[in-house]
């Protein structure tokens, strides 16, 4: 039977990362690196943070997202949503036959497009467990690059409903990440959270 879940990637990193190099690689970052962090030119002086770039989490969920590609040449590959918040990095994975999922503004996302011999790539940020639940009925290939990070809140969030407590999450109601992380509650009877976005909403 085939292997329908994937969390560690494919072991294809190699055969990925000239691709990787070619679309995120700059010069530029490159010289002002060089340069101690700082480049002037003329009367404009450019400062670049040492801790530059994207973090390992979305450095992992876009490698893996590459090697999926690589992975199921033949297959449709979906995206839930977007692999990260950032334009260029989906429009690359879109050019690659990558199709994205959106959710409207009030609703689920529309699945029904997914079949069984469909690949489906699980955002850095995670899915809310319903729609996990939903693509692992539909029996796809789930390629889960959620960030270790996040389901390390997603198990404290998991603990705080399973002992009766409720779960305070600071962060936006609406954002993906947020819903995948309050939906934890909801595997336990009776479970509870808060989303508070700032001190006003918290008094």
């Amino acid at each position: 039977m085939e292997q329908t879940y994937f969390r560690r990637g494919f072991g294809l990193k190699g055969h990925i990362e000239g691709a990787l190099v070619a679309d995120y690689h700059s010069h530029v970052v490159d010289r002002i690196r060089a340069r101690g962090y700082v480049l002037t030119v003329g009367e404009l002086t450019f400062k670049l943070a040492r801790e530059f770039g994207f973090c390992y989490g979305v450095d992992r969920a876009v490698e893996y997202a590459y090697e999926t590609r690589t992975k199921f040449p033949e297959r449709r590959v979906f995206l839930v949503g977007e692999i990260i918040h950032n334009p260029h990095v989906n429009k690359k994975l879109q050019a690659m036959g990558v199709e994205c999922l959106h959710r409207p503004d009030a609703g689920e996302f529309d699945f029904s497009a997914v079949t069984a011999q469909d690949v489906v790539i699980l955002p850095a940020f995670g899915v809310p467990v319903n729609d996990f639940e939903r693509l692992r009925a539909i029996g796809c290939v789930l390629v889960d690059t959620t960030c270790g990070s996040v389901l390390n809140v997603w198990k404290r969030v998991d603990s705080y409903a399973r002992d009766g407590f409720t779960a305070v999450i600071h962060g936006k109601y609406h954002h993906e990440e947020t819903k995948a992380t309050a939906s934890q509650v909801t595997k336990h009877a009776g479970g509870r959270y808060l989303v508070m976005r700032d001190m006003a909403e918290a008094t």
